[in-house]
């Protein structure tokens, strides 16, 4: 069933010569590049090396002296009353304290890695000192796995059940640091080997230990009008649709209302491989299923019409690549055909012209 408005002037039909658009009928949109990332892989880290030495402490008088080789003393958390940490020397001013109160002290060396020191004291008046076993908290073997696209970090920690927190910095723009795993999943970095991206492990103790790696970034060219998904949508609100929200190829491409929380109406607009066409991928989640919108020109049994859209996997052929001309209609370079609607939740086909009530105009909308 058509929806045919009322009052609707009909709009301008394309000139086709022998299947092609004729020159000077083209008024190409304006389209930014961008990147839509399907896999990660990484080499294997090479963990920082120790600078300060070993971490120790010994009375000195009425107070506690932190030794180390060239590292800075901090407290992981707030220091008792009284209590004060300068310069590597703890000190206790104040009156007798029942005990022993746990202190966790955090060096660090020259290049930013931390360990920890949990030492147990006693405190009388205006004396510290040491009552109990002083326990290290150091962390080692900083290593990455490669899974299906993602890269996963691990390390291996002195402390019993701690809570191990992964970060990476020096990315390439377009990923963001994931904890423990690294994914591509709406990652929109351009494709490429990059070096010294850098990958840090902090423990609940403070302890930091940070690594390199090279990361090597798969990922399709996408040109779309904004870097972002959208859809096609007509003057009248209906946009591109895969039918029930089917993710196969085969899937058939209706009009629907297009919504920013409607996955059936996300898609991305590739740059085409035929110069001033264009390519629409199937999108649900925001990154591109590897289906594209096609005019397959009667090549699929299962297409109730000889030129209805439907999905099928993206290639460079001519059946998925789309003009789109000044006055918004979409021309099919296999075919010739304009893509012409048939109201809501009608299959979108190639037409020889376009529909008299305006709903083959179509704009690229982002977000929606």
């Amino acid at each position: 069933m058509h929806f045919k408005p009322k009052g609707v002037v009909g709009i301008a039909v394309p000139v086709l010569i022998g299947g092609a658009l004729a020159a000077g009928a083209l008024a190409l949109p304006a389209h930014a590049q961008s990147y839509q990332d399907t896999a990660l892989s990484a080499t294997a880290v090479t963990d920082d090396m120790w600078g300060g030495g070993t971490l120790g402490v010994m009375s000195s008088g009425s107070d506690l002296v932190l030794t180390g080789t060239g590292v800075t003393w901090t407290s992981h958390n707030t220091l008792p009353s009284g209590v004060t940490l300068a310069s590597g020397t703890l000190s206790y001013v104040g009156a007798l304290q029942t005990g022993p109160i746990t202190l966790v002290l955090d060096a660090t060396d020259s290049a930013g890695d931390v360990r920890a020191l949990v030492i147990p004291v006693s405190m009388g008046i205006n004396t510290i000192a040491v009552d109990g076993t002083v326990l290290p908290a150091t962390l080692s073997l900083l290593v990455d796995t490669n899974v299906s696209g993602t890269v996963t970090f691990s390390a291996q920690s002195t402390a019993t059940n701690d809570t191990l927190t992964f970060s990476e910095s020096e990315l390439p723009t377009g990923l963001t640091s994931g904890n423990p795993t690294l994914t591509y999943v709406n990652g929109t970095a351009a494709p490429g080997t990059y070096s010294g991206v850098q990958v840090s492990v902090t423990d609940s103790d403070g302890a930091v230990l940070k690594g390199t790696f090279s990361l090597t970034v798969e990922a399709n060219t996408v040109t779309t009008s904004n870097g972002t998904y959208g859809d096609e949508v007509n003057q009248f609100g209906y946009g591109f649709d895969s039918y029930r929200q089917h993710d196969y190829a085969g899937a058939i491409i209706v009009g629907w209302t297009a919504t920013s929380s409607d996955p059936a109406t996300r898609f991305l607009e590739n740059s085409g491989s035929h110069a001033g066409y264009v390519q629409f991928e199937y999108a649900p989640s925001g990154s591109g299923s590897g289906l594209c919108v096609s005019d397959p020109g009667g090549g699929w049994g299962s297409d109730p019409l000889r030129d209805g859209l439907i999905l099928a996997n993206c290639n460079t052929g001519p059946w998925q690549q789309f003009l789109q001309q000044s006055d918004g209609t979409l021309v099919n370079l296999a075919t010739g055909l304009i893509v012409d609607p048939a109201g809501k939740g009608g299959q979108l086909r190639g037409g020889s012209s376009a529909v008299s009530w305006g709903g083959s105009s179509y704009t690229w909308e982002s977000g929606q």
